[in-house]
């Protein structure tokens, strides 16, 4: 017999502002199910998703749970009120003794569950969010672009928590390499309707490729018949007239059909244009340095980016890649070294918190008050590339509809907010284009054409990203920056860069590697001293076994219950399975630190 489903929707209708949103929709999501959630922006992923989560009711529909499953919904907008600390809220849901469970995933993900609720960020409180239904583990997850504001590091435990997780989840994100390496069916919503397909977003874009290819052959042909209808209803003879109406019904039934093809909403019509061209050389950096509070957060570094460069950074957040690119583009003094521009730079500047977007402002008046915008004594137009363009058509090229046009800023999306500030940008001609996350928010459709658009541009690209696929596809140099204060140049994306960090590190093990005396094999071999990265690694080790022994007393402690066993079977094998990783970690933990202990010497 098959087991019943995680979830059951309906016939599901909803409407927003006389506007359909879904009609007649129905899906199930079964145990185990690793479902990808994709479309456009606006299409109604995250309300299709909180419509799932029962917390938008549908006009029309159902929503069946079956009794005792757990369903948890990441919020990306989570609801503090009430809590002293991100651990706090992180933890309210857990059971008396489970609080554990919190601190089990804050090292993954990289959050501190003692920061006050006051002072955190908006990108803590997402990360809180996703503690908190990771710490619940539910029986099926519901993530909405949960790796935005997630370093690298903290996507990989991620992805690796969500590969082993026996719990069924529906996933929302732009991330291509998250989605590929996660997912196994694939839910599409696409102008107010779902389609599903057994297979993971490896294999959407073909799918969606070759539907939307049917699509228009489709279209296309029954355009011909109404053509040809059309002829005969005019050129027909009269007396057949009266023999013939029922085929002059069938030509209304056609237009008719025709009249309710929804017609696909196009791709942004973006473009760059790098204007004049730069000189030869854009940046020369020569010993740059930077420390912040005593702690060093750029050591010495050499950087010279030529025209036409594609230079990416990466690392864990806080290592200090937005901080270097601002030494790079003149907005930072470095502590030491120089810092040279190149001749007749046109820079352009996207910044990670959208500080050039204000909240209060309409559309209309974020393009039209920009000085680099304006067009003399015309309040409706704005200059773009050196063309006058009306405001609302410059939006439309952005996916922007009329009336969205004097809604305020802060009503819009994460993804709308990017794209609003890329048209900001490329109404203007330059030749250096400075990207701090530019594809948080932004559906796959956009990224793909932004990518296209920057393998195009006749200008220099310095570029800050968590998108392993996008840095693949854009970048061809790669400056890695992982929190020790060095910056290391490589050659190629991300994954050319990961590739020859793997064999850098075979290479200093080998070179390690202790040597056994040939001639006398009793004689100790002198202690070699350990690498930057083993003192680094020695340093935090006892912190690490200390945590590690607090979880197991935590987990000892809540499984002494006698009768826990018999009342909740589940919690107890949930609670001897994390007891025996905390052990084996713990064992582990132990025997590094006596293996670089004695190395040390």
């Amino acid at each position: 017999m098959a087991p019943a489903p995680l979830l059951q929707l309906s016939d599901i209708s909803l409407t927003f502002g006389g506007n359909p949103v879904f009609d007649g929709l129905s899906l199930v999501v079964q145990p185990g199910d690793r479902v990808a959630l994709v479309g456009r922006n606006g299409s109604g992923k995250s309300t299709l998703m909180k419509v799932m989560a029962g917390l938008v009711d549908a006009d029309r529909g159902d929503r069946v749970i079956p009794a005792g499953v757990s369903v948890g919904y990441m919020e990306q907008d989570p609801d503090l009120s009430g809590f002293a600390t991100l651990g706090d809220f992180a933890a309210s849901n857990l059971p008396a003794g489970e609080e554990y469970r919190v601190d089990m995933v804050a090292e993954g993900l990289k959050f501190k569950p003692e920061t006050p609720v006051e002072t955190a960020s908006g990108g803590e409180r997402r990360r809180a969010a996703l503690a908190k239904l990771l710490a619940e583990a539910p029986e099926l997850m519901l993530l909405d672009e949960p790796t935005n504001h997630l370093d690298i590091e903290a996507i990989a435990w991620l992805e690796d928590q969500l590969k082993s997780t026996r719990a069924g989840f529906v996933l929302i994100s732009h991330d291509r390499a998250f989605l590929r390496a996660l997912t196994r069916a694939t839910l599409w919503i696409d102008r107010g309707a779902v389609r599903r397909q057994e297979k993971g977003f490896e294999a959407f874009e073909a799918w969606r490729d070759k539907t939307w290819d049917e699509e228009d052959t489709a279209r296309h042909k029954l355009d011909r018949k109404i053509k040809a209808e059309a002829r005969w209803a005019v050129e027909g003879i009269s007396a057949r007239r009266k023999r013939n109406q029922g085929r002059v019904r069938a030509l209304q039934g056609l237009r008719e059909q025709r009249a309710n093809m929804i017609r696909r909403q196009g791709a942004a019509e973006m473009a760059l244009e790098g204007g004049q061209k730069s000189g030869r050389r854009v940046i020369e950096a020569k010993g740059i340095a930077k420390a912040f509070d005593g702690k060093a957060i750029l050591k010495p570094f050499d950087l010279r980016v030529m025209r036409g460069d594609r230079v990416a950074f990466v690392g864990p957040n806080g290592a200090g890649k937005t901080t270097l690119l601002k030494m790079l583009i003149g907005q930072m003094p470095p502590d030491e070294g120089t810092v040279t521009l190149g001749t007749n730079l046109h820079m352009a500047v996207f910044d990670q918190n959208r500080d050039q977007l204000d909240g209060d402002m309409t559309l209309w008046d974020s393009l039209t008050s920009d000085p680099g915008m304006q067009v003399s004594g015309k309040a409706d137009q704005v200059m773009v590339r050196g063309n006058p363009k009306h405001v609302v058509g410059y939006l439309k090229e952005f996916l922007f509809d009329e009336a969205q046009a004097r809604a305020p800023v802060r009503s819009l999306s994460g993804g709308e907010k990017a794209r609003l500030l890329l048209a900001k940008i490329m109404a203007r001609e330059s030749n250096l284009l400075v990207l701090d996350e530019p594809t948080n928010d932004l559906d796959v459709e956009t990224l793909d054409l932004l990518q296209e658009l920057l393998g195009d541009y006749d200008g220099t690209v310095l570029l800050v990203s968590h998108d392993r696929d996008f840095l693949d596809r854009v970048a061809s140099t790669t400056i890695a920056m992982e929190g020790d204060g060095r910056a290391i140049t490589y050659a190629g994306g991300w994954s050319d860069y990961r590739e020859q960090r793997r064999e850098e590190i075979k290479e200093n093990k080998a070179k390690t590697k202790p040597k056994v005396a040939k001639v006398k094999q009793d004689v100790k071999p002198e202690p070699e001293g350990l690498s930057y990265t083993e003192k680094h690694r020695l340093e935090k080790l006892p912190a690490v076994i200390e945590r590690l022994e607090a979880e197991i007393a935590k987990l000892e402690q809540f499984m002494s219950d006698p009768d826990l066993f018999t009342k909740e079977p589940v919690k107890f094998q949930k609670a001897t399975e994390a007891l025996v990783e905390r052990q084996t970690a713990l064992a582990e933990a132990e025997e590094e630190w006596l293996t670089l202990e004695e190395k040390a010497g």
